[in-house]
């Protein structure tokens, strides 16, 4: 794809929608906190860009009661968008990320459609290097769900945050729409400069001693491994009807797994579950990515993308 381009020193370098990464291996949004919480144990310098936690208009508690619950090869999540707001993302955690040599994403959510356009306004500042929109978020009774449902809804979206800022815009899609393809397509028509996907599928668990769901929430979303094979098919369906970058996400844990989303379509990757259970983990994928690409005797990472044989 055009925008995905390849600085000729290291075969792991991109550029998505005019975002140049170290490696194709971004963090998911909601997986990673705001980044420097891992500090600690990954070097953020080796990530391919940091996409930070959803962040709100105002301070948001999130949800009550349980928020989170294993489930085989995965789990689901009902946090409900807690974060301390934009004015607090911009005066206290934006700065404390500048020593580090990684592009920042912004996850932004919105309750209405003006919502997102003055996020967008207030976001476009020196240091931040994009924004992600998430129109699909299933543990949030109002707003998101909505968007991520509906073509036009999701349209008026991207257009009023391009109408707000010059950076770089990334639409993140809802699985739980009966023709991804269709939102794809018209995220694209109304701007978007990339697009990721999945969010979490819609799940829920019962706790059979209590007969009540464990979730506070009810449902929330499924993410993990075994979300892993939707995934790779929905970005396969989107890579065919598309032109802009796509950026996979799923039930990304290893090396083999960020392969796989390449070879269907995607043109970057990005690590969210996987996180919890291995630290390292975008760092080790990376570092996997690379020993893949030298044993097959490519040059460069983009050489992957789309080439799955049908």
């Amino acid at each position: 794809m055009s925008s995905n381009e390849c600085n000729a020193h290291d075969l792991l370098a991109v550029t998505i929608a005019g975002i140049r990464m170290k490696t194709p291996v971004m963090t998911g949004s909601g997986t990673f906190g705001f980044g420097t919480e891992y500090r600690d144990f990954v070097d953020l310098n080796k990530i391919g860009a940091i996409v930070v936690k959803g962040t709100t208009l105002k301070p948001r508690p999130g949800n009550k009661g349980q928020r989170i619950a294993e489930t085989p090869a995965g789990m689901l999540n009902s946090i409900g968008l807690e974060n301390p707001g934009v004015e607090e993302f911009l005066k206290t955690i934006l700065p404390g990320l500048a020593q580090y040599d990684v592009p920042i994403i912004v996850n932004i959510s919105g309750n209405t459609v003006e919502e997102y356009g003055e996020l967008a306004e207030m976001l476009t500042v020196p240091g931040v290097a994009g924004l992600e929109l998430n129109i699909s978020c299933p543990n949030v009774k109002e707003g998101g769900i909505a968007f991520g449902t509906n073509c036009h809804s999701a349209s008026a979206v991207v257009a009023e945050v391009k109408a707000h800022t010059s950076l770089p815009v990334i639409v993140k899609l809802s699985p739980n729409v009966t023709d991804i393809v269709e939102m794809a397509k018209a995220v694209e028509a109304a701007g978007a400069d990339a697009i990721s996907l999945i969010n979490t599928l819609l799940g829920m668990a019962i706790d059979i001693h209590k007969w009540r769901p464990l979730l506070g929430n009810v449902v929330g979303g499924l993410s993990g491994p075994a979300v892993k094979p939707v995934a790779v098919r929905m970005v396969w369906q989107v890579a065919q009807a598309v032109h802009v970058p796509i950026i996979g996400m799923g039930g990304i844990v290893t090396a083999e797994d960020a392969v796989e989303f390449m070879l269907a379509g995607a043109s970057a990757v990005a690590v969210g579950t996987g996180n919890f259970v291995n630290p390292r983990a975008t760092e080790m994928v990376a570092e996997g990515l690379r020993e893949y690409l030298t044993k097959r005797g490519l040059s460069s990472v983009n050489q992957l993308v789309g080439k799955v044989i049908i």
